[in-house]
């Protein structure tokens, strides 16, 4: 597998942060890990990106100082969970600490 292929978007609810993993698919498809721990199918990267867009999500690697402190955040507390589908289930929300 190859992990470039995974791309991290997020949405905030105050210090709460929601993740989801968009993955593309060799075949041109593109598959969404959700903070459920579903993957949803979608018929090309555009499509998926526009269904993440709409659920008022964005994309961590085009996220810039500016951008997490607008969300009240720092740039460095955004950390992706990692490990298997299964281990990542139980991370996809994550509640930070208050800002100091």
């Amino acid at each position: 597998m190859n992990l470039t292929n995974d791309h991290w978007w997020l949405a905030t609810i105050g210090r709460t942060v929601v993740w989801a993993r968009l993955r593309l698919l060799e075949a041109g498809t593109a598959e969404v890990f959700d903070s459920d721990g579903n993957t949803l199918p979608y018929d090309s990267e555009d499509s998926a990106r526009a269904a993440l867009m709409d659920a008022e999500f964005s994309a961590l690697d085009g996220m810039d100082e500016e951008d997490a402190a607008a969300r009240g955040f720092e740039l460095s507390e955004l950390v992706p969970p990692s490990g298997s589908d299964e281990q990542l289930r139980d991370h996809m929300v994550q509640k930070l600490p208050r800002w100091h």
